[in-house]
C-alpha cells in the first residue's frame, strides 16, 4: 500500500492527545471527591456495565480515528483490473528450421495453425498484431481487431535464413507504441516507468536461438522499461529431423535457406540439429515479468497459447482506497457514540 499524502498520517497524533486530555480530566475529578453515606446508593446510580464493556465505545472511537487518519493520507492499493483494450503482438519465427518435421507436418505449419486458432478465439477481444522474423523482423499486420486479415497473413508465411529474436521484440514494441500513447517507441526516452504493466504484451514463438541482430536481453530490458511483458514459447523437440517445406513456405531467392527437392513434394535441406535457447527465453520472460512455455507438439503449443490471455487482459493498477477507510472510520465512530449514549441513558428511578 502507498500513500498520496503521507504527511496526513500526522493527524493520528490526535489519538494520544485525546488520551492525555482524558487522563488530565480524570485527575481533576478525583480532587473534587464527594462524600456519601451509602455505597449501595452510589452503585444503584451507576450504569449496569462490566469493566470491559465500558471500554468498548472508547476502543471503537480510537479505531475510527485511526481509520480516518489513514484515509486522509489517500492510501492506494495495487489491485487486478481487467483490460478490455489490451494489445497483443504475436512474434512468429519463420527461420528455415521451422520446416523441421519433428512436429507433423512441420513446425511452421503447426505454428501457423495454432496461431490462427488462438487469433480466432480472441475475436472481439484485444487487438492483435503479427510480427514475423528470421534474419530480420518485420511487421506483417499492425495491431487490429480484424481477425480475417491476421489469419490471411498467416497463410502466406515464407521461411528465410537467420533468427533475430531481439529485433522482433523491438519491432513489436514500436508496433505497440503506434497504438498506445503510454508506450514510447524504441530510441525514445521510455520515461521513469510506473507501477504495474501497460495493457500490452508480446508473445515470442521460436524454435531456436538468436543468431544475429540485437541481443534478446537488451531488447527485454527495453520492453521492461516500458512495462511491457514478453511471454516466450520454445517450440519443437530436440530430436534431429528432416526439414521439409512445401513450395509456398520456401523462399527460393537469396534470402532463402536453399536446398534441393525433398519428400512430400517440397524442399529438403537435410536434418535439423538446432536446439532451443531456453535460458535466453526464460531470461526474457523473467526480465519483463512474463513467463516461458515449452511446447514439443501442436497440442502443447495450442495449450500454451490458450493459457496466455488471462495474463494479457488482467493487469494490476493503483486504486485509491481513501473512501473505504473514511467510511469505515465514520461507522466505527458512529457506533462508539451510539453505544456510549445507550449505555449512559437515564435509568428509571427505583420505587
Amino acid at each position: 500500500m502507498t500513500f498520496s499524502w503521507p504527511w496526513a498520517l500526522l493527524t493520528a497524533l490526535l489519538i494520544p492527545l485525546i488520551f492525555a486530555i482524558r487522563w488530565w480530566a480524570r485527575r481533576r475529578r478525583r480532587r473534587a471527591a464527594v462524600r456519601v453515606t451509602s455505597i449501595a446508593l452510589v452503585r444503584s446510580a451507576l450504569p449496569g456495565r462490566t469493566r470491559w464493556t465500558r471500554k468498548i465505545p472508547a476502543a471503537l472511537f480510537v479505531a475510527g480515528l485511526a481509520l480516518l487518519a489513514v484515509g486522509a493520507a489517500r492510501p492506494q492499493a495495487s489491485v487486478p483490473v481487467p483490460q478490455t483494450s489490451a494489445t497483443i503482438l504475436l512474434a512468429l519465427d519463420i527461420s528455415g528450421s521451422m520446416c523441421s518435421t519433428d512436429v507433423d507436418p512441420n513446425r511452421l505449419t503447426a505454428a501457423r495453425t495454432a496461431a490462427a486458432e488462438f487469433i480466432e478465439s480472441q475475436r472481439g477481444g484485444p487487438r492483435i498484431g503479427l510480427v514475423t522474423f528470421a534474419g530480420t523482423a518485420g511487421l506483417a499486420v499492425p495491431p487490429t481487431d480484424d481477425t480475417d486479415s491476421l489469419i490471411e497473413a498467416l497463410e502466406n508465411l515464407t521461411t528465410y535464413r537467420g533468427t533475430a529474436i531481439g529485433q522482433a521484440m523491438l519491432t513489436s514494441i514500436d508496433a505497440i507504441a503506434e497504438v498506445d500513447p503510454a508506450v514510447a517507441p524504441t530510441g525514445a526516452d521510455p520515461g521513469d516507468g510506473g507501477e504495474g504493466y501497460v495493457g500490452a504484451a508480446i508473445v515470442v514463438l521460436t524454435d531456436g536461438a538468436n543468431t544475429q541482430g540485437v541481443d534478446p536481453e537488451t531488447a527485454a530490458r527495453e520492453a521492461a522499461l516500458r512495462r511491457i511483458r514478453v511471454f516466450t514459447i520454445g517450440f519443437g523437440t530436440t530430436t534431429p529431423s528432416p526439414m521439409v517445406c512445401d513450395s509456398r513456405q520456401f523462399d527460393g531467392g537469396s534470402g532463402g535457406w536453399g536446398g534441393g527437392f525433398g519428400g512430400r513434394g517440397g524442399f529438403d535441406r537435410g536434418r535439423n540439429y538446432r536446439f532451443i535457447d531456453e535460458p535466453s527465453l526464460k531470461g526474457i520472460a523473467r526480465t519483463t515479468g512474463g513467463s516461458y512455455h515449452r511446447a514439443e507438439n501442436a497440442d502443447q503449443l495450442t495449450t500454451a497459447l490458450n493459457s496466455l490471455p488471462g495474463s494479457f487482459t488482467v493487469i494490476r493498477q493503483q486504486v485509491d482506497t481513501a473512501a473505504a477507510f473514511a467510511a469505515g472510520g465514520a461507522v466505527l465512530i458512529a457506533g462508539a457514540l451510539s453505544l456510549s449514549l445507550w449505555w449512559n441513558r437515564p435509568r428509571p428511578a427505583a420505587r
